[in-house]
């Protein structure tokens, strides 16, 4: 190319997008709100505690490895990825306790001797997991499912002879319900659905591949907590010649006769040859090219987002050896909890409880005595809600069940509090309605339906991040990136 190129937003596809370009011998800058980089994978400090406020566990460490060879760099001379063993700990409503793990025979035990599962359920179930990734992982995550060459390339022909082997009409739920006799296994499988915050009702049976990628490739955190990886690329990106403008809102992608001619930003114009937008799709129609009644605006407005979060950072002043880095109590009626985030837009009276504790990896993140909790609770995209009376609520809920199962008084323990509501995310990170992963996959068609990582009708304009193929999620987010740069190479040129 050798090009101008303006990446507007520093989340991990922005940056992953901003180093490929830049390699290739564009002269790139980037522009981001914030005064720091990485978008949702952020950090906070609480006083002597410090929280990861997003993402929280790294899966498919290989794409990030690949990531950095191309650039010709060594991933391990950036971050160092840390091995989860057990992946997560499991409480069940009625008290069962379980470690899932990446070894199969470890976690076929722990399934056994919590009586939720056979070793020949658990081979039967990872296995058909590794056939629908063989069939049709490659083509969903690491190829644009919107340029025609797509289709007859191996990966395409491969997921096409296979389509009706894939179980796009049967939802998650169905099947995990088929493959394991005892609900509890079914509910543990179901959860996989909140890694791209859709319901486990009415999400397809495909996203059975997400599973099979945890437990074949492992779980990671990273030293220093994820926030290590924003800092990570934004360490590579800057070796590469690459131009930060923190704290710096692009107010408008320029346009005329049909092309991106730059972006502008703080009253000032930046001329550029290609953009990549690395901002929530809806925004980067109604705000920042200002066509709010744009197809591809209209036809995001009628998907169905997915999910949004209610977090609590809580300094605990108490260890707990009993808990493990990532952790979940589930609740006891899940249908009834995505009923409500997904059909009522409200937070279910029993929450499942999500809570992960970088303090045991890092003790610096918290005092020697105490922990850091980041508590995330599944929520529903924010439509107006009077989110403080929902928050106080739901802080009612989980200090009851957290009290409950660790046989101490939580909330006596807390001596520093941060909540993070739909509507703070919406304001921190651009994400309309504060969801997390763009829209919800409850479609046997989401996939296709996610914005491609080209616009077919604004020449020069590329578009990565959770909200755009193939969707969110730290490894996904940082494959959109990588799409976006080897498109805007292949038509930039």
């Amino acid at each position: 190319m050798n090009r101008t190129v303006a990446i507007v937003g520093a989340g991990i596809g922005g940056l992953a997008a901003a180093a490929l370009l830049a390699k290739a011998g564009n002269r790139v800058t980037v522009f981001e709100q914030a005064e720091h980089t990485g978008g949702k994978a952020a950090s906070v400090q609480l006083g002597a505690y410090r929280f990861d406020t997003g993402p929280s566990l790294l899966t498919l460490p290989e794409v990030f490895r690949a990531f950095f060879a191309r650039l010709g760099k060594d991933m391990r001379d950036y971050m160092e990825l840390v091995p989860l063993e057990p992946l997560c700990a499991y409480e069940f409503a009625d008290g069962t306790r379980l470690n899932s793990s990446s070894d199969r025979m470890r976690f076929a035990v722990e399934l056994e001797e919590a009586g939720a599962a056979t070793e020949a359920e658990l081979e039967a179930y990872l296995e058909k997991s590794a056939q629908l990734w063989d069939w049709a992982g490659e083509l969903f995550l690491t190829r644009s499912l919107h340029e025609p060459a797509t289709y007859g390339s191996k990966a395409g022909v491969r997921a096409i002879l296979h389509a009706a082997r894939l179980s796009p009409f049967r939802s998650l739920h169905e099947a995990n319900a088929r493959a394991f006799a005892d609900p509890r296994a079914a509910q543990l499988f179901d959860r996989y659905a909140t890694y791209n915050g859709s319901s486990p009702f009415r999400t397809p049976a495909t996203m059975r591949i997400i599973p099979h990628v945890e437990y074949a490739y492992g779980g990671y955190a990273l030293q220093g907590g994820i926030v290590a990886l924003p800092r990570a690329l934004e360490r590579v990106v800057r070796e590469l010649g690459v131009e930060f403008r923190l704290g710096s809102r692009v107010d408008r992608i320029v346009v005329a006769e049909g092309r991106c001619r730059g972006v502008e930003a703080g009253g000032k114009h930046f001329a550029a040859d290609a953009v990549v937008s690395n901002a929530d799709v809806l925004s980067t129609y109604r705000t920042l090219l200002r066509e709010p009644q744009a197809r591809e605006a209209r036809r995001a407005e009628r998907l169905e987002p997915s999910s949004s979060g209610l977090v609590f950072l809580w300094g605990v002043a108490k260890r707990f050896p009993q808990l493990q880095v990532h952790n979940i109590f589930f609740s006891g009626d899940y249908r009834a909890e995505f009923d409500a985030l997904f059909q009522r837009l409200e937070m279910p009276d029993e929450p499942t409880v999500y809570v992960n504790i970088t303090s045991k990896l890092t003790p610096g993140d918290a005092p020697a005595e105490g922990e850091n909790w980041f508590v995330l609770l599944n929520a529903p995209r924010n439509a107006g809600q009077d989110w403080a009376a929902v928050a106080a609520r739901a802080r009612v809920a989980v200090l009851k069940r957290m009290s409950r199962a660790l046989g101490c008084d939580v909330g006596a323990l807390i001596r520093e509090e941060k909540i993070i509501a739909p509507p703070d995310i919406e304001r921190a990170t651009g994400s309309t309605h504060g969801s997390l992963y763009g829209i919800a996959s409850h479609s046997p068609l989401s996939a296709f339906l996610r914005h491609p990582n080209r616009s077919r009708r604004i020449r020069g304009l590329y578009v990565a991040g959770g909200s755009a193929h193939p969707g969110g999620g730290m490894p996904l987010a940082l494959l959109s990136g990588i799409l976006a740069a080897d498109l805007a190479e292949k038509y930039e040129s």
